[in-house]
């Protein structure tokens, strides 16, 4: 069984992409991304761009669609890292701007090099890994970058480190998100 998402703009707005039927998968509702895209429209060109749990490949899709210059997408589950790799084919995209990484995000970050521009963190809600994986996420990011959170509860109750300050929220039915932007200062 498998779902479709629907990239809202950029290059390839209205793109249908096909992904996997797994428990606690639940892309971006299309009115939250639209949201968020619409903040970081000035901010989006040529970014570099870490998605820490990429699931439908949603938010990198749309990423990519709208200029980001690379992403770095962490997805753990085989069977839907094989549609998100199938959809990189699809829409020609090269290893030069995407990269996916079949592993959990505490297992990819350590090892990661690069500095990021924009961090999407969306988490299985039910697992509860905001926490720990802003503060390993954390080192990686640009002073100054923005920093995208999804969740189902208060976005205040998620303990994130004290230098990501929030610069906007919007709600949609239970989901809850918000834009943060990293002041190293």
């Amino acid at each position: 069984m498998k779902n479709q998402l629907r990239i809202i703009g950029g290059d390839w707005k209205r793109r249908q992409l096909p992904f996997a039927s797994v428990e606690g998968l639940r892309p971006t509702p299309d009115r939250v991304r639209e949201t968020l895209f619409n903040w970081l429209m000035w901010d989006i060109q040529n970014a570099q761009v870490l998605d820490l749990c990429a699931g439908s490949g949603a938010l990198s899709f749309e990423a990519l669609s709208r200029g980001a210059a690379e992403v770095v997408m962490i997805e753990p589950n085989r069977t839907q890292a094989a549609f998100l790799t199938d959809n990189l084919q699809l829409l020609k995209v090269t290893n030069q701007h995407a990269k996916l990484k079949v592993a959990t995000a505490q297992q990819v970050l350590p090892s990661l090099k690069q500095q990021f521009d924009l961090v999407f963190l969306d988490p299985p809600y039910s697992l509860n890994l905001w926490q720990e994986l802003a503060q390993l996420a954390d080192p990686l990011i640009k002073d100054k970058a923005f920093i995208y959170i999804e969740a189902d509860r208060d976005l205040n109750l998620l303990k994130l480190p004290a230098t990501w300050k929030q610069l906007k929220q919007t709600k949609a039915g239970t989901v809850r998100a918000g834009l943060y932007q990293k002041d190293g200062t």
